[in-house]
Formats: C-alpha cells, sequence, structure tokens
C-alpha cells in the first residue's frame, strides 16, 4: 500500500477520498450490468459478444480493486481525525474511555501497582499509541522494567530522534488504527508455516494445461467448433482435478491471518524502508524488514494478495474461472513458493512491529508533551531532580519541586500534613524514574539519577481471599526490600506512611529499627510518615534527611503550597480536618 499520505489537510483528503469512493461505486454497478447484459446476449444471441466477458470481468477487478483503495484512504484519514481528538483529551488529561492496561497490574511488582502506571488516569493511558495486544504488551514490559543506565541513555538519545520524526509518527499510528481492526489469533499460522505444503512438481502439468484447455474449450463451444455436452464434461474432468489440492488449500485457507492484519503489516513495512534513522539503535529495529534479502513490504503484500484469493475461492466469480481454468494449481503454487522463500520472517516481522508500535508510543508522548530535557546517569548514588512534576497532573495546575539527594545521604524522612502533598510527591518521583529507565526525558529541567533499581510500598491493602491484613501486606512488601538491600542491590525505595497498620508506640520503635537497617545498606529512599518524634533522628543520623510539606490556615480554610522544604513539618492539621467536618474536639 501507498503510505505517501499528505496530512497538511486531513479533512480535504476525507472529502476526496469519499468522492472517489461515489464514483467507483456508480462505475462498478453500470459495469456490472453491462456484464451481465454481455453474458445473456452471448449465450441466447451472438455467442461471439461472451468473449467481451472477460475484459470486462478484469475491468470490474480493477474498479474493485480502487474501491478498496480508497476505503483504505477513507479509514486513513478518519484515524487521523482520532489521533488528533485523543492527543486534545491527553493535554487535557482526559483519560476516560483510554485502555487502561488494567490487564498488565501486578501487585508482587516491585513498584508498578504504586506509581499508576496502569489503570484508570495512568501514565499507560497517556504514552500508550499502540493498536495491537502484542504492542501493548511489549510497551507495558518496557514500563515495568527498567533499562541498565548505558541502554536507558542509548535509547533516549534514539527517542529523541524519533520523536522529531512528526509525519513518521502520525502516519504509523494512523496506518494501525485504520486497518488492524478485529485481530486474530496467528499461532494458528505460524503452525502452518511449520507444517509441509503438499505441492507436487506433477501439478505443474495441470497449472499450465488448465488455462489452455479452458480457453480452447470455451472458445470451441462458443462458436460451435465443440458440442456444448462437452463443456460438461470438461467441468466435471476439472473437478475431479482440482479435488487433489483442496484439502492442503483448506488448511491454508484456516491458517491464513485477517487480510487486515496484513494490510497493516505491509504499510508498515513499506513506510519502514523509506525511512532513514541516524541511530545506530533505530537501524537494528529497522534492520529486519529489509535484510532477508528482500523487502519485507512486497513479502507481505504478495501474501495480502494470497490471502485474499484463499479466503475467496468461494466467491462466485473466483468459483467460475476456477472450474475453467484450474486456478486453484496455481494459488497453491504461489502458497509454497512464498512459503519456502519467506514463511521463516514472519514472527519475527510480527515481533520486530510490536517494538516499533511502542517506540512510536514513546516518542509520540516525548513529542506532545515537548520533552526536551533528557536524563542524566552517574556511577555515583545521587539523585537530583530541579522542577520535576508528576506528568499525570495538567501540566497548568502542577506544582514542580526541587529535589536532592548526595552520595552521603541515604535516607529521607517526609514529614507533613494531610493532604499536603506527600505521597503525590513520592509519585512524582518514582514515575520520573520509571520514565528515565524507559529511555523517555522525565519531567524535570534538570534529572541526574545513580545506578538505582525501583521498589515501593504505597498501596497495602487486605486480601479477604488470602486471608491478609493491610499490615502484612505492608511488612511482606518491606521484606523484599530488606532481602533486596541484603545482597547489595542499590535500591531507591518510597515508603509511605510507614506502619500505618499499628500503635503508635510500636510504629514509632519499629520505624526506626528499619530506618537504621535501610541507613546501612546500599540502598537509598525516601519514607514518609505522621510521626514527627522519627524526624529527631537526623541529630543522630547523619545518612539521614528530614524534607517536608507545610500547610496554612486562613480563615477556617487549610491552604497548602505543594512546595518541599527542608526540615521537619512545624505543625498538622489532623485536629482542624476534623474541627471542619463537624467533629467538636474539647
Amino acid at each position: 500500500m501507498n503510505t505517501s499520505f499528505e496530512l497538511t489537510d486531513p479533512d480535504k483528503s476525507l472529502e476526496l477520498a469519499r468522492n472517489r469512493i461515489l464514483l467507483l461505486s456508480i462505475g462498478r454497478l453500470i459495469l456490472f450490468f453491462l456484464m451481465g447484459t454481455v453474458l445473456v446476449v452471448g449465450i441466447a444471441e451472438a455467442h461471439w459478444t461472451v468473449l467481451f466477458f472477460i475484459p470486462l470481468s478484469i475491468l470490474f477487478v480493477w474498479l474493485i480493486l480502487q474501491f478498496n483503495h480508497q476505503k483504505d484512504v477513507e479509514g486513513f484519514y478518519l484515524a487521523v481525525k482520532e489521533i488528533a481528538d485523543m492527543k486534545q483529551k491527553r493535554k487535557e488529561r482526559e483519560l476516560s474511555g483510554f485502555d487502561s492496561g488494567s490487564k498488565f497490574i501486578d501487585p508482587r511488582h516491585p513498584f508498578s501497582s504504586d506509581l499508576d502506571l496502569f489503570g484508570e488516569h495512568s501514565l499507560f493511558q497517556l504514552i500508550n499509541h499502540t493498536v495491537s495486544k502484542g504492542g501493548s504488551k511489549k510497551l507495558a514490559q518496557w514500563m515495568r522494567f527498567a533499562l541498565p543506565r548505558e541502554e536507558a541513555g542509548r535509547k533516549q538519545e534514539a527517542l529523541m530522534e524519533l520523536s522529531k520524526k512528526g509525519k513518521f509518527l502520525v502516519v504509523f499510528e494512523a496506518l494501525g488504527k485504520a486497518f488492524l481492526k478485529q485481530e486474530k489469533s496467528k499461532e494458528l499460522f505460524y503452525q502452518w508455516l511449520k507444517s509441509q505444503v503438499t505441492w507436487r512438481p506433477v501439478y505443474l502439468l495441470p497449472m499450465i494445461l488448465g488455462p489452455i484447455s479452458g480457453l480452447l474449450v470455451l472458445i470451441g463451444v462458443l462458436f460451435g467448433y465443440i458440442p456444448a455436452a462437452y463443456l460438461s464434461l470438461f467441468i466435471l474432468i476439472g473437478l475431479g482435478v482440482l479435488s487433489l489440492v483442496f484439502k492442503p488449500l483448506m488448511k491454508a485457507m484456516k491458517a491464513m491471518p485477517n487480510d487486515s492484519d496484513l494490510k497493516t503489516f505491509q504499510a508498515w513495512a513499506g513506510l519502514l524502508e523509506e525511512e532513514s534513522f541516524d541511530h545506530p539503535l533505530l537501524q537494528t529495529y529497522q534492520e529486519p524488514v529489509k535484510s532477508h534479502g528482500f523487502f519485507a513490504s512486497e513479502a507481505l503484500k504478495q501474501l495480502e494478495s494470497l490471502t485474499f484469493l484463499i479466503q475467496n475461492r468461494t466467491n462466485l466469480m473466483y468459483l467460475i474461472f476456477n472450474v475453467f481454468f484450474w486456478t486453484d494449481f496455481y494459488l497453491l503454487y504461489r502458497l509454497a513458493s512464498w512459503k519456502e522463500k519467506v514463511g521463516k520472517s514472519m514472527k519475527d516481522w510480527e515481533e520486530n512491529f510490536e517494538n516499533w508500535e511502542a517506540l512510536v508510543s514513546l516518542a509520540s508522548f516525548i513529542q506532545e508533551e515537548k520533552l526536551t530535557n533528557p536524563a542524566s546517569w552517574s556511577r555515583e548514588k545521587v539523585l537530583t531532580m530541579k522542577a520535576v512534576k508528576h506528568p499525570l497532573i495538567k501540566p497548568e495546575t502542577c506544582i514542580a519541586n526541587d529535589f536532592s539527594l548526595n552520595e552521603k545521604e541515604q535516607v529521607v524522612l517526609l514529614t507533613g500534613s494531610n493532604m499536603s502533598g506527600k505521597t503525590t510527591f513520592m509519585r512524582t518521583v518514582g514515575i520520573n524514574l520509571v520514565l528515565a529507565g524507559m529511555g523517555v526525558p522525565p519531567f524535570a529541567e534538570t534529572f541526574i539519577c545513580g545506578p538505582f533499581q525501583l521498589y515501593t510500598s504505597m498501596r497495602n491493602t487486605d486480601s479477604l481471599g488470602e486471608s491478609v491484613s493491610s499490615f502484612y501486606a505492608e511488612l511482606a512488601r518491606i521484606k523484599g526490600l530488606l532481602d533486596h538491600a541484603a545482597n547489595g542491590t542499590p535500591i531507591f525505595y518510597l515508603l509511605d506512611e510507614i506502619l500505618k497498620g499499628t500503635n503508635t508506640s510500636d510504629r514509632i520503635t519499629g520505624s526506626e529499627a528499619l530506618i537504621r537497617q535501610l541507613a546501612q545498606s546500599a540502598s537509598k529512599g525516601i519514607i514518609s510518615t505522621h510521626d514527627i518524634e522519627l524526624s529527631e533522628l537526623e541529630n543522630r543520623m547523619p545518612s539521614l534527611v528530614n524534607y517536608s510539606f507545610h500547610h496554612d490556615i486562613q480563615q477556617d480554610k487549610i491552604v497548602f503550597d505543594y512546595t518541599i522544604k527542608r526540615g521537619p513539618c512545624p505543625n498538622f492539621n489532623a485536629q482542624k480536618l476534623m474541627e471542619l467536618m463537624g467533629i467538636k474536639i474539647y
């Protein structure tokens, strides 16, 4: 399929395509009646006029192909308009209705369930531009598993280059949205590729003789050289001969992918073959479509046409041609040849297209959010963020914060009143670490990160089915963190409202013990708490530093500035909140 689309005025291009569809529909209808007239006149009166039926049939098929092409063009520009609408919704952070990726939520994962990576109003909804199940699965995999810092930096460079190719990104996504409607599992197709296609050299004889003998018989009957009874005999012989290839073609017909899937793959391959990339990583992803001695787009186009023929073998037009010209033999020959030459590459192509779906998603996200400040990776265990923001909060209302943790600082104790922004800030840090680990520039003016692995304990809930309390669930998460820390793994942890499921005395004692244990490991992190008593540990532990969020009370209203500050929180607001809710405190 031609991928040279004009994007300057999608509405005008869409209107033009629809006008052509209307004209082709009228032309196809007129030609159909003309073919019927020729057939009737040829059989009833002037037999020689039937000869016009063949060129008219060819013209009819050409009109069908042109009609289908214009329908594809219409679908493409409708997809372009849909992409523009989705872009606006993402900009306004109106994400309801987008694929939530909830199937990728894993409570046992080190961080994904705590940071709104998946689910309603999630990072996945903001980033995801994929159109296939495999593509969304690949993107989710990249979000859950951070790259080593060298690979993350390399991928970041590649994504920055790709994000500047605006037309490529839109065309790639639009092609998928336009054609990849109902995916069909290709497992049966890959099994068929591994099996033997029953093609025998002897089949070359009917493949060649069929069209010749069929044409001679038709001419002989039409001009009276051969009695009409011989036509029936020829058809019976043909059915017997065609039975030899009936089974392998039926097996292939059941195994073939959807033509819409193949159309998408063929268009993607053509687009990738035409594009030029400078970064070696992008070139590596581009290589499979043209590294087998042939272009993937041509091979996929052949498979698309073969699939169309196989799936339309019961069509009246095909049946007529098949009975007279034994076209099934030619179809099986082409299938066997394609499979021998190309079949082994098919699965590689599909997996590579899934990689490109994920790459296009990340690059489109970078472009839409105007992320121009790449992350920097340090060999030292430090974390520096300047003007860092949470990506899921509207940019115009989101408060940016500065935060740093040097080589000697191990533990950040974060205190603050209710609703002051502690949890949101911790998620801001975590989600930007996830972005950096994918090779995506974070939402920050400056972002410098050491070689950390992320671990969180923020949303620990009870489970009636497993008889697990929320306190026990939190302890299980903390045990996982301690196991990683004991192995010497440099973890960056985020622990929200530590040990909140127990009484004050035990909570303070247990929290202090945990803080001291973590401070002796190779890990660093942030621990939020309402226990202001713990902030005194800064005087006894040089590796602990206090940060906090404050509030102010103005005319019986609690006002927050959502700005992080050095030092412990000077006051809390729980009592005032209770009073505002009607609880009288004496």
